[in-house]
């Protein structure tokens, strides 16, 4: 028999297009008229469509896309349509038009399932990398461990699930957490759980990886872990951990509604890639704010105190550190009140070699040699031989500068007894304005085994003030081209204007002239304190109550 008599509605114009050699083709292969009647079909297309027998209409004998891409084809758009895709059952299919000049059309189907897979996990790989790079963007844009939290359940419920929670490590018998669902805020709360309550969740908090999700039973989820706005029944939930800089971050609990599917193999490995992402950024988050507060309880040391009266005597500092470290520094000043009122009161301001933190390590020792040398402060050559023998002996290779002034007041005046050690002489102001030079000098500290200084007496009058300054005054570099020394000749005019002020008013005095020539130069960390007599005695402590201390 042949090709035209088994298919009699087969033309003659269309088989001489196509041949027989369409029967025995290996791909699916259809003939239907301008009508939408099926006129043939070879082996392989009656196989895969069992319904498609001559004569029967193509709709309902093929699926309804191929139906409609005919009536298109054979409607006139003829071979200039390309070729349509559609499923049929598991299979994804891509069908050609060949069509003849009565308006018959032979369809030539392939199976395009392996590639439409393909494509799909290429698209969903591109859109999960798209993802994580976002994610850790976001992620990492904030080191406030709240926000950290809130935006790694923000961007679970945006691409991964319909609800997340995140359990941190606990604080104390309670777990922080956080937690959104699709469409609403995250919000923050901290709960006492049992982690055994939820399969997993133990594990997870540990670091371990958690039971599988597939073997959750979402019936097991308690209460807290359902976050407020999550509607509908639980189909499936992940748990996994959130690994950090060496010890965990924490758990990501992920539901899923039943009426969404549930979370397979892939889905649940594309979790846990997320989940590093945000454990790194929290581990980050953490160690930023736990540097942040062990900075805080450090500087509080470092600060400089509110210096007021003590036994009758006015003191005040002021502090301006180098630009290139901007908040501590190699100048310091501290101020310890005598026990009584007969007790003199010692004021120390130095300065380190260099700037920034490894200056202030070593303040940081001269602070607390001098606090512990205090009961020797009657012998200021003593006290500055023993403390440069103790920075001899350190693994230092900075030198310090400062001075002592060892403050009493008898009657109206106050009694000073200056010593320096490398470090430039104190200023004393008088009533009428005069500024005088202390006579005091000595080798500075830390570099040589002996050293020798001299100690000078001063009497300040109510209403005189002695100035102890460190070099960042007098070298503070400024001027119409900003290369000019402040200097010392300077530093007496301004001084001399300040006669008859409070201490503070000195200070502050000071401070502002030396920025204002500055401008905005680079500069050396800077340092000045004034001791005044006051007109009228007054018994307080540094702060009202302890020693005041203040080292940069």
């Amino acid at each position: 028999m042949t090709s035209t008599e088994r298919f009699p509605r087969v033309t003659r114009s269309l088989m001489s297009s196509v041949g027989s050699s369409w029967l025995r083709a290996p791909y699916p292969a259809l003939v239907a008229d301008a009508a939408g009647f099926l006129v043939a079909a070879n082996e392989r297309a009656a196989r895969l469509f069992p319904a498609a027998v001559t004569g029967a209409p193509i709709e309902g004998a093929v699926p309804r896309w191929l139906a409609q891409a005919h009536r298109h084809v054979a409607g006139g758009a003829g071979d200039s349509a390309g070729p349509v895709r559609g499923r049929h059952g598991q299979r994804v299919l891509e069908a050609h038009a060949t069509g003849g000049s009565d308006g018959e059309v032979v369809w030539w189907l392939v199976d395009d399932t392996d590639r439409h897979r393909a494509e799909t996990a290429l698209k969903s790989e591109q859109e999960r990398t798209a993802f994580l790079a976002e994610a850790s963007s976001r992620l990492l844009a904030s080191l406030n461990t709240e926000r950290c939290m809130e935006v790694a359940v923000e961007l679970a419920v945006e691409f991964l699930a319909d609800a997340a929670v995140l359990v941190a490590p606990s604080a104390g018998r309670r777990h922080p957490i956080a937690t959104a669902a699709g469409g609403g805020r995250p919000a923050h709360g901290s709960v006492r759980i049992d982690p055994q309550a939820v399969p997993g969740l133990a594990e997870a908090l540990q670091g371990y990886p958690p039971v599988p999700s597939r073997w959750i039973d979402p019936s097991a989820v308690p209460d807290w872990a359902f976050p407020e706005g999550f509607t509908g029944p639980v189909g499936s939930v992940v748990v996994t951990p959130l690994p950090g800089h060496g010890i965990p971050a924490g758990a990501l609990i992920l539901l899923r509604r039943s009426d969404h599917a549930a979370f397979d193999a892939s889905e649940e490995l594309f979790a846990r890639v997320f989940a590093a992402r945000a454990g790194v950024a929290l581990s980050a988050a953490r160690l930023y704010q736990e540097q942040s507060r062990v900075t805080a309880t450090l500087m509080a040391e470092l600060l400089p105190p509110v210096l007021t009266h003590v036994h009758g005597v006015e003191f005040a500092g002021g502090y301006r550190a180098s630009q290139d470290t901007e908040r501590v520094g190699g100048d310091f000043y501290d101020v310890h009140p005598g026990t009584d009122v007969g007790r003199e009161t010692l004021a120390v301001l130095g300065d380190v070699a260099g700037k920034g933190l490894d200056a202030a390590v070593l303040t940081g020792k001269i602070r607390n040699t001098l606090q512990a040398l205090l009961p020797l402060a009657d012998d200021h050559g003593n006290l500055l031989r023993l403390l440069n023998g103790a920075l001899l002996t350190g693994l230092h290779t900075r030198f310090a500068t400062l001075v002592l002034a060892s403050v009493r007041r008898q009657g109206a005046d106050a009694h000073l007894r200056l010593t320096c050690a490398g470090h430039p002489a104190p200023l004393i102001v008088r009533q009428d304005g005069t500024v005088d030079e202390a006579e005091t000098t000595g080798t500075l500290i830390g570099v040589l085994p002996e050293i020798t200084s001299t100690t000078a007496g001063v009497v300040l009058r109510p209403g005189e003030t002695c100035l102890l300054f460190t070099d960042g005054v007098t070298e503070a570099k400024g001027g119409p081209l900003g290369d000019v020394m402040f200097g010392e000749e300077r530093l007496r005019a301004a001084l001399a204007e300040c006669a008859g002020m409070p201490a503070e008013a000195v200070t502050e005095r000071i401070q502002m002239l030396v920025a204002d020539w500055l401008g905005g130069n680079r500069h050396d960390d800077i340092a000045v304190m004034a001791i005044t007599a006051s007109h009228t005695a007054h018994l307080t402590a540094v702060e009202g109550r302890t020693a005041g201390r203040f080292t940069s």
